[in-house]
């Protein structure tokens, strides 16, 4: 029985969700498996991958072959280093404390590694939004000018046409003054 490490696909369409499962070379993609080793989701930024390290290290040192996926994958979260470093100590090339150190130290430096790429991203996503709503209050800004200016306009307009109908109102009161004496002087001559 040749045992692979491969990728078992869950999720929706569209949304992939992958677990990391050692299963038989001819058992189905989403069949049985023997043992599952974790999870990958690559939807995040960065991808986000959950092994159980010893596990997968012991699947690694006793044969199971992994697909080109499941390699990279391992490989990311240092499976291969250590399986490297614990045949550098079975040949006597340095101690199992040396190996741990060299351990210790990749993994700190892959951490701030990938906490740097997450900071990135946050700062990315700020300044995006940032941007954004700097572009958002323009057009407010813009829109807000624009009815200002109608309603500017649109005082003048009532303001000139109160103005209009009160000189209206004054001529048409100018208008029935002058009208008066003169509708008395006809009058008078009548009688």
């Amino acid at each position: 029985m040749a045992t692979r490490i491969r990728l078992q696909r869950h999720g929706k369409k569209n949304q992939p969700f992958y677990h990391i499962v050692v299963a038989d070379g001819r058992a189905p993609r989403d069949g049985r498996y023997i043992e599952r080793l974790g999870t990958y989701n690559p939807l995040t930024n960065p991808a986000q991958v959950k092994i159980d390290f010893d596990r997968a290290l012991y699947w690694v040192e006793v044969g199971a072959a992994p697909s080109d996926t499941a390699r990279a994958l391992l490989k990311h979260e240092g499976v291969y280093l250590m399986k490297h470093l614990r045949g550098g100590v079975a040949k006597g090339a340095f101690s199992e404390n040396e190996a741990q150190r060299r351990f210790e130290a990749w993994k700190n430096e892959h951490e701030s590694k990938m906490n740097n790429i997450k900071r990135e991203e946050a700062d990315n996503e700020r300044n995006t939004l940032k941007k954004r709503l700097e572009a958002e209050t323009k057009v407010k800004e813009a829109v807000a000018a624009k009815v200002a200016a109608k309603r500017a306009a649109e005082a003048e307009a009532a303001a000139a046409a109160q103005k209009e109908a009160e000189e209206a109102a004054a001529a048409e009161a100018e208008a029935a003054t002058t009208e008066e004496p003169a509708a008395e002087a006809t009058e008078t001559p009548a009688e």
